[in-house]
């Protein structure tokens, strides 16, 4: 059995924070490589928004999580087979303490590159924002839509 024999410090109380921390960093240092180009901007943190990429026989649909943002914020654009999502959060109030006690909340410029997995068509894609979700619905070429193509096996 250990005997403490003076007051635990935090990092004795919380050494499960101390090895997250650890952690945490070299994730972030992971993503900071230039094969993925994400860098830190505002306070200091990352901002990757989460995206979901589905698709459909006629449609790439990518949904994209970007609470707290207003739509002029926001910008879309298709180059060749990338969706890139750009923008920034804000951080607009000004608190007059020292110092956060926690900040886990990101603020900054991001932007995320999606391959898309088929041809479009780049001049009917539409998107849409609602509650904090970035909606864009990518309508695909009529050459690139999925065939299904019946294969004759035959015995050895």
């Amino acid at each position: 059995m250990w005997t403490v024999l003076q007051k635990p410090g935090k990092e004795e109380l919380f050494p499960l924070a101390r090895f997250r921390d650890s952690i945490d960093r070299l994730f972030d240092d992971f993503m900071e490589t230039p094969a993925l180009p994400v860098k830190r901007e505002g306070n200091g943190k990352m901002f990757v928004p989460a995206v979901d990429v589905k698709e459909t026989d006629d449609f790439v649909v990518v949904e994209t999580e970007l609470p707290g943002l207003e739509l002029k914020d926001i910008t879309v654009q298709v180059e060749g087979d990338l969706l890139f999502i750009r923008g920034e959060r804000k951080q607009e109030k000004e608190e007059k303490t020292k110092a956060y006690y926690r900040q886990e909340c990101n603020y900054g410029v991001f932007e995320r590159q999606v391959r898309l997995p088929a041809e479009i068509d780049r001049d009917k894609t539409e998107a849409s924002y609602l509650n904090g979700i970035l909606k864009v619905t990518l309508p695909k070429k009529a050459g690139a839509r999925a065939k299904t193509v019946t294969v004759k096996v035959k015995g050895a």
